[in-house]
């Protein structure tokens, strides 16, 4: 009876361990509407979702272009309200369809995860990309090696093995994933101290002190803002429209405590 009991009890506390766990994850998207998220697209002011751009359909977050004659470089990005510094982030995503008319080559099958990025409101009205760290999210083309869950860098600078990394794209170790199936991506963000890239529960990426680049205008006013200070810490989350049709099923992050980690 007394080992019974035991087991009882243990599996309780088990049961208890998990729905808390569970709980720890926000769901950003709610898998109804865009409540809570702030479009901004390049050439319009912020909060107007250009030919319905962003939308929810079946559950689903969808970035389409239906409404475009051609795409005419009007780059997109649909922020979370709440900025946020030390947490994991977890997007399910596969690409689908074919890339809008006049779409550059290199944003086939292409799209991203913004991090540590200015709020929507700050960029100016022609601005194609908040200054962020970028996840690149990428699709395979069907033959050949193309990771997905690399870094770019809009207004920003890491440091990688010691060194400044100034140049715009690092690619990571990931595998290819071709065809429209859903790939999940998961990044550790750490304050400034260290963010990893996670593609289906291997890292294949990571870098620190992520700060802004003192090379791009949009970045020296971040600067000038910040009473000269360049390392980020901390900023607003952000999903690309790159030209390519792309669907999210689930945008989900948990936070994690700061400690010494700034």
């Amino acid at each position: 009876m007394k080992a019974l009991r035991m087991l009882i009890v243990s599996a309780s506390l088990s049961l208890a361990a998990f729905s808390v766990s569970a709980d720890e994850w926000i769901q950003l998207f709610n898998g109804k509407n865009l409540d809570n998220w702030t479009v901004k697209i390049q050439g319009y002011e912020a909060g107007e979702n250009f030919g319905n751009t962003f939308r929810v359909k079946d559950g689903l977050m969808q970035v389409g272009y239906e409404s475009y004659e051609k795409f005419d470089r009007r780059f997109g990005h649909i922020f979370y309200e709440e900025p946020f510094s030390h947490y994991i982030i977890r997007v399910e995503y596969r690409f689908i369809g074919e890339q809008a008319l006049d779409g550059p080559g290199w944003a086939i099958r292409n799209s991203g995860i913004m991090l540590h990025g200015q709020s929507p409101e700050s960029m100016g009205k022609e601005q194609n990309f908040p200054v962020s760290i970028e996840v690149q999210l990428l699709g395979g083309n069907g033959k050949g090696k193309r990771t997905t869950s690399n870094l770019c860098t809009p207004g920003t600078n890491v440091v990688m093995d010691g060194q400044l990394i100034k140049r715009h794209c690092t690619n990571s170790k990931s595998q290819t994933y071709h065809g429209e199936q859903w790939v999940t991506a998961e990044v550790e963000v750490r304050g400034s101290k260290i963010i990893k890239h996670i593609i289906n529960g291997e890292v294949v990426l990571e870098y620190t002190d992520p700060q802004l680049d003192e090379r791009d205008a949009d970045a020296m006013k971040l600067i000038a803002k910040q009473g000269g200070k360049k390392l980020l810490s901390g900023g607003t989350i952000s999903l690309q429209s790159e030209s390519h049709p792309i669907e999210f099923r689930k945008v989900e992050l948990k936070k994690l405590g700061t400690g010494s980690l700034q």
